[in-house]
């Protein structure tokens, strides 16, 4: 189950992290954002201490999704070892999201 993150825990859950970070930026209201959510739980239990997932919902906290310049949702962002490596807007399938991660790991 991805870990909600909040604007004051973000630095610390995702940018000071050892390993690599998917952070989706979310809100209740986004119908895509409701339909990734599924995939991003299947995919977190199968990275399970590879790769730490994370949701920010924008409405509730959206400093973090400011400070990386996020205008539309639902939006994925690879972090590891702070940076970003990967930033991708809309829905995708779980495919391609294996995919993203598996760059970084």
């Amino acid at each position: 189950m991805p870990m909600e993150v909040t604007d004051q825990s973000f630095a610390h859950e995702v940018k000071q992290a050892s390993g690599p970070v998917l952070v989706d930026f979310w809100a209740p209201w986004c119908g895509p954002c409701r339909s990734l959510a599924p995939i991003l739980e299947e995919l977190a239990k199968e990275y399970e201490g590879k790769v730490k997932f994370t949701k920010v919902n924008i409405d509730e906290h959206p400093a973090a999704a400011a400070s990386l310049g996020i205008t539309s949702i639902p939006a994925l962002v690879l972090f590891k070892g702070g940076q970003v490596l990967r930033q991708e807007v809309g829905s995708r399938p779980k495919a391609e999201i294996a995919a993203m991660i598996n760059s970084a790991i």
